[in-house]
């Protein structure tokens, strides 16, 4: 079956919503197009809008840092699809936090037998100290980046899918709004003859979902966001958002506990602070409980957290939820909490801690996408299709070594999007990342950041793996 085209219904019909995009695109020459593609690259080189790629090395032997290609050529998603993905969002997430306050509480889901006990407390994110610790509003995932793909029904139509759920420090929102920014500086015709929903309010959403969840009594808080440093693949995201917000961005070293209460030093003297909005892993958050070889949090912090005297966005534990083999119970969980049937579907997953499971997948290997269960951007995955017949025999090893660690998909072929690539415009791959804040409401700024698989037939968008960026569009009814 072919990937689902975005743009094209068929090799002579372009999409409704496409059609005035093409009609413009018609008229530009390819040569004016190049000039734009590398005006920009300049532009994000100046400004640096870099990620760090871990496991590299440049000639002298440093970390190397690589710009994240931007493509020109937008996604556009019609108002009727976004505004039925954004309730299955809301749904989603909802239920997701609904979920995280369980299994730190009364764990009714579990009594239930609707997810494995194993599956949560042999989690290697599951936080026995967060038991019974109660946050504001119950809410764990303040920022989630839900990770959604479109593929091909027989009819000819697409239907979306929730790849994977970002519920601890999801990345990517900085890109989504310099995309967006780029995209209006170099057309800014385009946005005359179409009616695209905006996105730069996105940081001051964040900041209002942030102030929301402080402490109670406190009525102008102090919110600060908490990096690892400048070292950290995300570092560009990190500043730009404290900078969009106007909050202070500060390192574990910043921050200090006195008297059940976290202060950040500044030039005036101590300062509380009230809410972090924390871009470190819980492990290296507070080294009194948890690593205590760590340098990037602050000593005390969980004491302060547990008294309600500091607000984490996302909260500690909160990765209990997004680990790849709790994500097939997510539909459960939907049901379960709120009653309703999903609007956004799961992929079809199976966990290979299950014997049936295992051995239907090490029968289809070729076939099929295997992931590690904590495993991130796009590493310690094989996708069969593409593999060599020696790279799905080591794999299958690993596999029968430790067969809990993975779960197995059926190999999705993403939907395609026009891309400017060196040989012209042709279809790549591409997801999208939309990011979902919840505080006192659930709530988003219409569209994401679009991912694409820049080589030829790859189905890996991640940036790591040579993946690369699109504006996101959504027009307005």
């Amino acid at each position: 079956m072919q990937p689902y085209d975005e743009m094209h219904a068929s090799s002579t019909r372009v999409r409704d919503h496409y059609s005035q995009y093409d009609r413009w695109l018609a008229r530009q020459p390819r040569e004016m197009m190049r000039i734009r593609r590398d005006e920009a690259e300049m532009i994000f080189r100046r400004v640096g809008i870099t990620f760090a790629v871990y496991g590299t090395k440049d000639e002298d032997g440093a970390g190397t840092e690589r710009l994240i290609p931007f493509d020109l050529i937008p996604r556009i998603i019609p108002s009727h699809e976004w505004r039925e993905m954004e309730r299955g969002l809301r749904q989603r997430v909802t239920a997701l936090n609904r979920f995280i306050h369980d299994v730190y509480h009364d764990q009714e889901i579990i009594k239930a037998g609707l997810v494995p006990a194993e599956q949560v407390f042999k989690n290697a994110q599951f936080r026995p100290e967060m038991m019974g610790v109660d946050v504001p509003g119950n809410i764990y995932s303040h920022i989630a980046g839900i990770d959604i793909v479109r593929a091909a029904n027989p009819d000819g139509s697409g239907s979306y899918y929730v790849l994977e759920d970002n519920l601890r420090v999801p990345s990517g929102v900085s890109y989504m709004l310099e995309n967006r920014k780029m995209m209006m500086r170099l057309f800014p015709d385009l946005f005359g003859e179409h009616r695209v929903a905006p996105v730069a309010h996105y940081p001051d959403l964040l900041l209002e979902t942030l102030r929301a969840v402080a402490p109670a009594g406190v009525n102008e808080p102090t919110v600060v966001v908490l990096t690892p440093g400048m070292y950290n693949s995300a570092y560009f995201e990190h500043a730009f958002l404290a900078q969009q917000m106007g909050v202070e961005l500060v390192e574990g070293q910043d921050l200090f506990v006195r008297d059940n209460y976290l202060y950040m030093r500044t030039t005036q003297g101590p300062k509380r602070v009230d809410v972090i909005y924390r871009r470190v892993d819980d492990d290296f958050l507070d080294p009194l409980v948890f690593r205590p070889d760590s340098t990037l949090g602050c000593a005390g912090l969980l004491s302060v957290y547990r008294a309600g005297n500091v607000a984490l966005c996302n909260a500690i534990g909160t990765g209990v939820a997004d680990d790849k083999s709790i994500y097939p119970y997510v539909p459960k969980m939907i049901e379960f909490y709120l009653g309703e049937k999903p609007i956004l579907h799961n992929v079809p997953t199976h966990l290979c801690r299950e014997p049936e499971d295992l051995k239907y997948v090490l029968a289809h290997l070729p076939e099929l996408v295997v992931k590690e269960v904590h495993g991130a951007g796009g590493y310690g995955m094989l996708v069969g299709p593409a593999a060599t017949k020696d790279e799905i025999a080591a794999f299958r090893e690993q596999l029968l070594l430790n067969p809990s660690n993975y779960i197995a998909q059926p190999t999705l072929s993403l939907s395609t999007c026009p891309t400017f690539v060196e040989s012209g415009i042709a279809p790549r791959h591409i997801d999208l990342r939309p990011f979902v804040l919840s505080g006192k409401t659930v709530q988003m700024v219409p569209g994401g950041l679009t991912r694409v698989a820049l080589k030829e037939g790859s189905l890996v968008v991640n940036s790591s793996q040579g993946g690369g960026t699109k504006d996101t569009w959504v027009l307005e009814a």
